[in-house]
């Protein structure tokens, strides 16, 4: 008798065990598809930002590059003025690109991927 009930117990205990692994594999790919949606949602979202600050960039960097242009008398001349203010722009962001681009990156993502 007392090894029967220790195999209907081993049983319930395999039993019990399968079902916490599988319930375990089911609770990470929630969570890893949930990660992956907000990833490529914010990651849409930001590509889709970008490419309309570019084109207001664009647009504006032409407006003032003929106004600088025709102010100097010289479309070239205003062409460089607009080019060379990038240009120093351009290597500001470079020198402190940790503190800009990195860092705020970094928390953006670990808030998504360790939000509980």
């Amino acid at each position: 008798m007392p090894f029967e009930k220790l195999k209907e117990n081993a049983e319930e205990v395999q039993e019990n065990a399968k079902a916490f692994i599988e319930s375990n594999i089911a609770y990470y790919r929630l969570l890893g598809f949930k990660i992956a949606i907000k990833s490529t949602t914010m990651l849409l979202k930001i590509f889709l930002i970008t490419i309309c600050v570019v084109m207001v960039l664009l647009f504006f960097s032409i407006a003032g590059a003929l106004a600088i242009g025709s102010a100097l008398n010289s479309n070239s001349l205003g062409f460089l003025i607009v080019g060379g203010i990038y240009l120093v722009l351009g290597i500001v962001i470079y020198l402190v690109k940790n503190k800009i681009v990195e860092k705020p990156i970094i928390d953006i993502f670990s808030d998504i991927f360790f939000d509980d």
